[in-house]
Formats: C-alpha cells, structure tokens, sequence
C-alpha cells in the first residue's frame, strides 16, 4: 500500500506536471504516437478491409496475414527497425503500425461481412451500385464491429508505445525506463498507473462510441458481441497461419 501511495504522491506533485518531461508533456507526446499509429494503420488496413468483406474474396489470405502479424515479437520488431532505419521516431512508428494494422483489417472486414446478405440483395434490388450498398448499407450496419477493431488496435497501440520507449523516444514508457536503472520505484509505479488509466479512459470512450454508432433495428446484444466476434477472426488466423 506504501508503494501506491508514495506513486500517486509522486503523480500529484507539482513538480511533475510542468517542462518537457512533465505528465501533460509526456501524456501529450503518447497519445500524439497512437494517433498517428491509428491514422497510418487504418488507411492501409480499412479500405482492404472493406473489399475484402463486400467482395468475400481474399479473406483466407487477409486472415492468415493477420495472424502472422498477431505473431511478431513486438519489443524485437520495434528494435529491429530502430536499427535499420537508425534511432528515431520512424522506426518505431513502422513497428507500431504492422501490429495495429491486424486488428483494425479484422473489423473492417467482419463488420462489412456480418451484414446480412439478405439486405445486400434487397439493396440492389432497389439499384443501388456497389460502392452505394458499401457506404449506405454495410458499412453503416457494420459499424459497431469496425469501431471494435479501431478498439482494439488503440489499447494495442497505447500499451506497445510503452514499451517502444526502450528506444530513446516519448512517452509515458520513459517514466519506466528513466526511473529503473534508479531504482525509482515511485516513479516506476506511476508510470504504470498513468498507462493503465489512460487504455482504461480510451477504452471506455470507444466503449461508449460503439453503442452510439449502433444503428436503430441491429439489436442490442451486438456492440457487446464485437470483441467474441474479433476473437473469432484472431483465432481463424492463429489456426491457418499454424
């Protein structure tokens, strides 16, 4: 209990919330990292993810691709690339970027593939084209699943970016690496405190979103549905990439 007191001392100090390496400064500089991890990720992975799910072709591969990448170590990959591409933002954020890219396609993909095919007929019995069933109708109703993948890839991001701090970069990680050859285990322990309240405030938010997007008619049970749904696909590509 003494060690949670004395972090959360260490948080509330007015010392630590002003300069670069205060709490603001360094909260700035972590959620600044997963936005621009979530940006990259989701042009590359959602529109992939939208053809393959309105299509059905590709989805083996997409799945397989996914789970390979689900595989990668991620401490490794982010120091692999540190080391190519030298000591910097860029490496890391490539790394970052490969691992959110899995679960941010899964969702795009299953929530334009959950729609009822039913719909999708009805909508192009009406003449509706392609890309106008794609838009107006499947990912519309999809969209509490594609928000689930955005999700999910955010709290991936927030956590790796703790751990991409091992490379001399921002972030709350610093608190952590800064403080252990210290032995400051104050600062340490509010590191953490301060990464897991921030997943938990993001976490929640997205958790609000995705009963907000959920449109009138798909029934109630299917926001709260998103997360087996992602498991499934993860498991599908654990399975085939085996």
């Amino acid at each position: 209990m003494s060690s949670f007191i004395a972090a959360f001392g260490w948080i509330f100090d007015p010392a630590h919330n002003v300069g670069p390496d205060g709490i603001p400064a360094r909260l700035g500089e972590h959620m600044l990292y997963t936005l621009l991890t979530l940006v990259i990720a989701a042009a590359v992975a959602v529109p992939i993810g939208f053809l393959i799910g309105h299509t059905g072709r590709g989805r083996g591969l997409a799945v397989q691709i996914s789970g390979g990448l689900r595989s990668l170590p991620t401490l490794g990959l982010v120091i692999l690339l540190a080391l190519l591409l030298g000591i910097g933002l860029i490496g890391p954020l490539i790394a970052l970027v490969v691992i959110a890219i899995p679960p941010l396609l899964a969702g795009a993909y299953a929530g334009v593939e959950s729609v009822d095919r039913a719909t999708v007929d009805a909508a192009r019995a009406v003449g509706m084209t392609e890309w106008q069933i794609l838009w107006k109708v499947e990912v519309p109703i999809g969209l509490p699943l594609i928000v689930g993948g955005l999700r999910s890839a955010a709290l991936q991001a927030i956590a790796t970016w703790t751990v991409a701090a091992y490379i001399p970069l921002g972030g709350l990680g610093r608190y952590l690496y800064d403080a252990l050859p210290l032995r400051d285990y104050p600062q340490m322990l509010a590191g953490a405190i301060l990464v897991i309240a921030l997943a938990l405030v993001v976490d929640g938010l997205f958790a609000i979103v995705q009963r907000l997007v959920t449109p009138r008619g798909v029934s109630e049970g299917r926001v709260s549905e998103v997360h087996d749904t992602m498991r499934s696909a993860s498991g599908r590509g654990a399975v085939l990439a085996d």
